[in-house]
């Protein structure tokens, strides 16, 4: 602070430049945005008391955290303290950051795309041009399928089994998601994946959320045994799974009803495949998918002994 400012003066628009080291016209244009109110002379001048003088460097300072405008006024007006802002700031810079290194994957990916695929390749990245509305769309795709679930349920699922965009990805990654989306808005797929989920038609389900937290819950079970590598058996996992298909149907656990909970579905359809062989890629952890596949396939290789009434 110099003499001037010790006395309590005002000092004009060009000293105070001098003084905090910032160019007139960008005095001039935070005055005009309300960050420092100036005082006026008689001949209409800007001009500035001590308050008005730190006012303005601690502009400056918040300035050269590239705060913007209204971050910088509500922290001199009191209502955000600095730390607020900046960590408001980081994760803005953040979030660009992420744009910017998911947008470096996908021109990786298509420069190296073979050029007789070029066209193909760059029709495909361009459903994930936006990494966050791809997302939203498996989201919605889920949605729709487990409409019945339990918020909890759904939620549980869509953390197994919706991919986030990868941070840092590789353009491999960013191909394989955007391949996941676009076999996700093929409308043959949810068909697959219904009868896959319900093993007939869903209207045959009389309690569709409790079947669906059934499900779940074999599918939770099953899934430390598909990372140990435990092939398909009958077990408690499986008696999970059928008492879940069987309580949400009013049926008995019988063979003929293990029988049709066995062929109620197309298992075998490619699409149903590739999609969770997808996810299962960019998550690196089991899926659904993959329990549901090893819940069939313990299902093929169980013999129950209850019979109903007339059955051999």
């Amino acid at each position: 602070m110099t003499e001037i400012t010790h006395r309590e003066e005002l000092v004009g628009t060009g000293e105070l430049s001098r003084l905090i080291g910032v160019p007139v016209r960008t005095i001039r244009f935070y005055c005009d945005e309300g960050l420092v109110q100036p005082h006026r002379s008689s001949g209409g001048h800007r001009l500035f008391d001590p308050a008005g003088v730190d006012r303005l460097r601690s502009v400056r300072r918040l300035r050269a955290l590239g705060l913007g405008l209204a971050a910088i006024s509500a922290v001199l007006d009191g209502t955000m303290s600095i730390t607020e802002a900046v960590a408001a700031e980081q994760a803005a810079l953040d979030t660009e950051l992420g744009a910017l290194v998911w947008r470096r994957a996908i021109l990786a990916a298509a420069q190296d795309a073979p050029p007789g695929a070029r066209a193909t390749r760059l029709d495909l990245l361009a459903t994930v041009g936006d990494p966050h509305s791809a997302h939203d769309g498996l989201v919605t795709f889920w949605q729709r399928l487990l409409a019945p679930a339990s918020a909890s349920v759904f939620e549980g699922f869509v953390v197994m089994n919706v991919p986030t965009p990868p941070t840092d990805p590789t353009p491999e990654q960013v191909v394989a998601y955007a391949e996941l989306v676009g076999t996700a808005a093929d409308p043959a797929l949810a068909a697959a994946i219904s009868r896959q989920l319900w093993r007939s038609d869903p209207a045959s389900v009389r309690h569709p959320r409790e079947l669906l937290a059934g499900i779940s819950e074999a599918c939770a079970m099953v899934e430390p045994l598909l990372s140990a590598h435990v092939p398909p058996r009958p077990g408690p996992e499986l008696d999970c799974f059928l008492d879940a298909h069987a309580t949400a149907r009013h049926e008995l656990d019988t063979p003929r009803f293990r029988q049709h909970i066995l062929s109620g579905a197309d298992d075998f359809d490619p699409r149903i495949h590739r999609y969770w062989e997808l996810t299962g890629e960019i998550t690196a952890t089991t899926t659904a998918g993959a329990a549901l596949q090893w819940l069939r396939q313990a299902l093929g290789q169980s013999r129950p002994s209850e019979r109903t009434d007339g059955e051999t």
